[in-house]
């Protein structure tokens, strides 16, 4: 059985991304369906100022993302300008695998990143809190900031970073301070 890894890709974008990824924008999105499809993309989207995008794929080894990337219309149009990986040890699938495409940015939702008190823990408070329609998508990264593991990156519901912040706050496993958080559009 072939292992399966699910990785979160952090896309920094070239200056004029929005000019440049216009003519490929559906070759884009029809091939990030087609990965869906084939069950290797998760979801993702792009930041509303356009200044990154943040992707989630399931690989079978982390070196497959590259060159997911670099095969994607946006890198090869240079949209894309440069890309980071991390891989999860403990991963959240969302509850519904295939949501529609929204194109229109009308789908905001809030990424948020940084330690939990207790990892283990964590991924249970994350199941509770997709169980609750809060959580789309998310998890423990491998490593985390101090090499022990422990960060946590979840895609939540609200379009409000100060409610993402509190629902994680509310657990009593992550402490809002340490947590980063940005807007997301979630397109698929």
């Amino acid at each position: 059985m072939r292992p399966v890894i699910v990785a979160h890709v952090a896309v920094t974008t070239s200056p004029d991304y929005l000019t440049r990824r216009e003519p490929h924008r559906q070759a884009h999105i029809e091939r990030l369906r087609q990965l869906r499809a084939a069950g290797t993309f998760v979801a993702g989207g792009a930041f509303p100022d356009g200044r990154g995008a943040d992707l989630f794929y399931r690989v079978g080894h982390l070196a497959e993302v590259d060159a997911l990337i670099v095969e994607d219309p946006y890198h090869r149009s240079g949209a894309w300008a440069g890309h980071a990986s991390r891989p999860f040890s403990e991963f959240v699938d969302p509850w519904h695998a295939e949501p529609p495409v929204v194109l229109d940015g009308s789908r905001r939702v809030t990424v948020v990143e940084g330690p939990a008190g207790d990892p283990e823990l964590a991924r249970f408070a994350l199941i509770e809190l997709r169980g609750q329609g809060r959580l789309l998508l998310g998890g423990t990264l491998r490593g985390g900031a101090s090499g022990g593991g422990g960060d946590t990156l979840a895609v939540l519901s609200t379009p409000d970073p100060t409610d993402a912040l509190g629902w994680l706050g509310e657990t009593g496993l992550w402490d809002p301070a340490d947590l980063r958080a940005h807007s997301l559009l979630h397109v698929l």
